[in-house]
């Protein structure tokens, strides 16, 4: 067990209730791209152990569509309705092969986004999919396994001497009528296609409601929601803090790179200048998203930044339940275990309405999108976190 202490936020006063509309051609959407299927939603009783609540559902992201994450949902739902705004409508299709047929008259065009790694590899694999370019952006930590995973969605990748937000700042300046940027972050002028990637992690919750009514599961009462930009976090809160519900969402950091929790006590957006040295790769970002501030400041009950370590230890307790997780997709995990065993846990469990017979959720992101990293962090024990 680690002995790292966090650094902890609590939202003064109840959390705030949201209305969404989210598109109802969503899901069906989702079901006509190439090897759709619900990813799996499993019981980890070593967590829940951990926890001490009576019930953890994990929510498994590592294959989602043929690539380890769930950042495919956002974009392929953004780059659809990005191209539909631009050069539809499109008439009715079933397959992407139709769709690509109706772009033809549109091209060349070119798909261009910043990542720390599984967003851009979604982007390359629909402009893949569709017969497009793309020109994806990485800050200069990335790891090879992980610009050579974008390479081979056939993607040209350019590496910027800097962090993530640099990355998002150059790949804004390639808009032009045939590069179209797809963010998962947004900026001033530019909130539409930032809208769209929340709205398509919709998928995600209409198949947990839905796995949960077939296995007789309870709706939880806490959902842990990783935050870089603050993408993910949006749409749980746009789920969970509806109307008629009063789940808790948590939002965990990585300790380096904790733009939302520095946000939350400032009162206002605030960056955090990198570098953002984390193993959390894919939360490694130094500011939030301002479409998802408001979401953020209003919606969450807490927020939680983490070590490397409680990362690695989420990693291996998630890995006992048979869920392979990656550093950034167990981040969920680790900040529940942070936030429920530090030394004022009473009080937390107590705001949070967490009992022995609660349930919680916990979205575990991604899968071993390093699988040399996973392997030595999951067969290393505490003392060599």
């Amino acid at each position: 067990m680690t002995t790292d202490h966090p650094r902890m936020y609590f939202k003064p006063g109840p959390p705030t209730t949201f209305n969404a509309s989210p598109d109802p051609t969503l899901l069906a959407f989702h079901q006509r791209l190439p090897g759709y299927a619900p990813t799996p939603l499993v019981r980890a009783p070593h967590l829940a152990a951990a926890l001490d609540v009576r019930e953890v559902w994990v929510k498994n992201e590592a294959n989602r569509l043929g690539l380890p994450a769930y950042k495919i949902l956002g974009a392929s739902w953004a780059v659809y309705r990005e191209l539909e705004t631009r050069h539809g409508p499109f008439t009715p299709w079933n397959t992407l092969v139709e769709l690509s047929a109706q772009l033809q008259a549109h091209l060349p065009l070119t798909l261009v986004t910043a990542t720390d790694g599984n967003h851009g590899r979604a982007v390359a694999r629909m402009a893949h999919w569709l017969g497009l370019d793309a020109h994806i952006l990485v800050p200069e930590d990335m790891v090879p396994a992980r610009i050579q995973a974008i390479e081979a969605e056939g993607a040209r990748v350019d590496v910027i001497h800097g962090t993530y937000d640099e990355a998002v700042a150059a790949a804004a300046r390639l808009a032009d009528a045939r590069h179209l940027v797809i963010s998962d972050t947004a900026w001033e002028g530019y909130e539409r296609v930032p809208g769209w990637v929340v709205e398509g992690y919709g998928t995600i919750f209409q198949e947990i409601d839905q796995q949960l009514a077939q296995q007789g599961g309870q709706q939880p009462e806490v959902v842990a929601a990783q935050m870089g930009v603050g993408s993910l976090a949006m749409a749980v809160i746009q789920h969970y803090r509806a109307p008629g519900r009063a789940t808790h969402v948590v939002g965990v950091e990585p300790t380096r790179a904790a733009c939302v929790l520095h946000s939350l006590e400032a009162g206002k957006l605030t960056e955090v200048p990198g570098p953002h040295a984390s193993i959390m790769a894919g939360l490694n970002c130094g500011n939030t998203s301002p479409l998802a501030w408001p979401y953020l400041q209003g919606g969450l009950s807490a927020s939680i930044a983490i070590s490397d370590g409680q990362a690695k230890e989420a990693m291996r307790l998630l890995a006992q339940d048979g869920v392979v997780s990656g550093e950034s997709g167990a981040a969920g995990a680790g900040g529940l275990l942070a936030l429920l065993r530090h030394e004022d846990a009473a009080n937390t469990r107590a705001w949070l309405g967490l009992t022995p017979e609660s349930t919680v959720l916990v979205i575990s992101t991604e899968g071993a999108t390093d699988p040399q990293a996973y392997a030595r962090i999951v067969q290393a024990g505490p003392d060599h976190a």
